[in-house]
């Protein structure tokens, strides 16, 4: 009698090809995963940095501009209005000879800047003429004063003055703003600050 012989199949099975494929894609879906939460994550630094220098060059200017405060082009004083969250007052920011009027607010979320110059004859500053940029985005603030202002007596310690403010007891200004580019992505808003003394103001 012969023996016989059933050759075995190499393949594999339907139930082996489910099982690799299901190992397959969760290896892909995890290596996906790290992949967005990467790419999430670098956008977030990258957003977090150009707040961070947008918030700078916002200090930077606002500090130059009001440190040089001085009488208008028409004599009236260097500071116009200082409110919590509208600062105006009258600085020579560019090269010509005429000292601006400038008006920092804020409106809404963003930070504008009004530049209105003297014209006529006599000089006047009409506020039809005023040219408003935005100078910060995304301002996070809400109802927190942008502006605090000082007397003489400030020593670094001092609350600020209350409202109303008198403006000629004003000699100190502080910015302050927090940035948020994404609430929903960035970790907390980007506080940035600074104090500004006005040179002309100064009695001692």
């Amino acid at each position: 009698m012969k023996n016989i012989f059933i050759k075995k199949s190499k393949g594999f099975t339907l139930l082996e090809i489910l099982v690799a494929i299901s190992i397959f894609l969760l290896i892909v879906g995890g290596i996906t995963t790290m992949l967005m939460q990467g790419l999430r994550s670098n956008k977030i630094v990258l957003e977090q940095l150009s707040t961070q220098n947008e918030g700078r060059t916002v200090v930077k200017n606002f500090t130059n501009e009001l440190r040089r405060a001085v009488a208008s082009s028409i004599g009236s004083y260097p500071l116009e209005i200082v409110e919590p969250q509208q600062l105006v007052f009258y600085s020579n920011i560019d090269s010509d000879s005429w000292r601006e009027r400038v008006r920092y607010f804020l409106d809404g979320d963003i930070l504008k800047k009004g530049i209105t110059k003297p014209s006529g004859n006599p000089l006047v500053y009409d506020p039809t003429t005023e040219i408003i940029t935005n100078v910060a985005l995304d301002i996070a603030n809400g109802v927190t004063p942008v502006f605090y202002y000082y007397d003489e007596n400030f020593t670094g310690v001092e609350a600020s003055l209350s409202a109303p403010v008198n403006v000629s007891n004003v000699r100190i200004i502080k910015i302050s703003l927090d940035l948020e580019e994404d609430p929903y992505a960035s970790p907390e808003p980007l506080h940035v600050e600074t104090l500004a003394e006005i040179r002309n103001l100064k009695s001692n």
